[in-house]
């Protein structure tokens, strides 16, 4: 390998990666950039159609891929998600924290709940999948683990509800804590906290889309592969002195 080529060092070959969330939007377009990248992708949702359908595209481009509907807010879904990994790949180089929901309403429409099934799909399952994946990862000596968070955790909610914003508020403080635990081992922990990602076309009515696009210095909502491209890079080795950090992916709508 060439030590000056960027190129090379993006190549994910031999390497597994275990992505959530990975049936649609940003964990979709990771899978498909790592993918292409030469990466074996274990992909995990709870909707268990277009996860198939995903698997079956990779697999086409002649990559290891494997299927696995789980609800990574159960800790033995996602025990069970990590075994079959191991046991179809041997390894788990990369974990991308992906899965979530996103929630909207006043404090006052949010009941415990609605609380505790957002702060359990995003910081809990984060939580549950960091954990279990790090024990492979410190027999190895090596691992990245990358958490998706949000500018909403930054900016107090530029979309969602409380519960939201504070489920990905976790996720950055949860990756300094972890950065910190894994470091030794030789495993890197980082976050991305996308803007406005233009996912869904159904989240924001036109009205709401012109005036979030006003919002943003480059004059454009993201796209999921913007996401999914940064994450590339946390997980190779251009990225190897860099943990514990949250690099905002947003078009400069966060000003601080």
């Amino acid at each position: 390998m060439n030590p000056n080529s960027s190129q090379d060092l993006l190549d994910l070959s031999g390497q597994v990666a275990l992505i959530t969330g990975a049936s649609r939007g940003i964990g979709l377009a990771t899978a498909q950039v790592f993918s292409k990248r030469g990466a074996r992708t274990a992909l995990v949702a709870r909707n268990a159609g277009p996860l198939n359908e995903l698997a079956v595209s990779l697999g086409d481009d002649g990559v290891g891929v494997l299927a696995i509907t789980a609800d990574v807010a159960v800790e033995a879904d996602v025990r069970r998600a990590v075994d079959q990994t191991l046991e179809a790949f041997g390894r788990i180089d990369i974990l991308v924290n992906n899965a979530g929901l996103i929630s909207f309403g006043h404090v006052d429409d949010i009941d415990p709940p609605e609380w505790a099934r957002v702060i359990g799909a995003n910081l809990t399952g984060a939580y549950l999948c960091s954990r279990a994946v790090a024990a492979a990862m410190v027999e190895r000596k090596y691992g990245r683990i990358i958490n998706v968070s949000s500018v909403s955790a930054q900016t107090g909610g530029v979309s969602g509800g409380v519960h939201y914003a504070s489920s990905k508020g976790g996720m950055i403080s949860m990756t300094k804590t972890l950065a910190r635990d894994l470091a030794p081992h030789g495993i890197t922990v980082n976050a991305i906290a996308p803007g406005q990602i233009d996912t869904d076309p159904d989240l924001l009515t036109e009205e709401a889309r012109q005036r979030v696009t006003a919002m943003i210095p480059l004059g454009r909502l993201g796209e999921a592969e913007d996401i999914a491209y940064a994450a590339l890079f946390l997980a190779s080795p251009l990225a190897s002195y860099i943990t514990g950090a949250t690099i905002d992916v947003n078009g400069g709508i966060l000003k601080r």
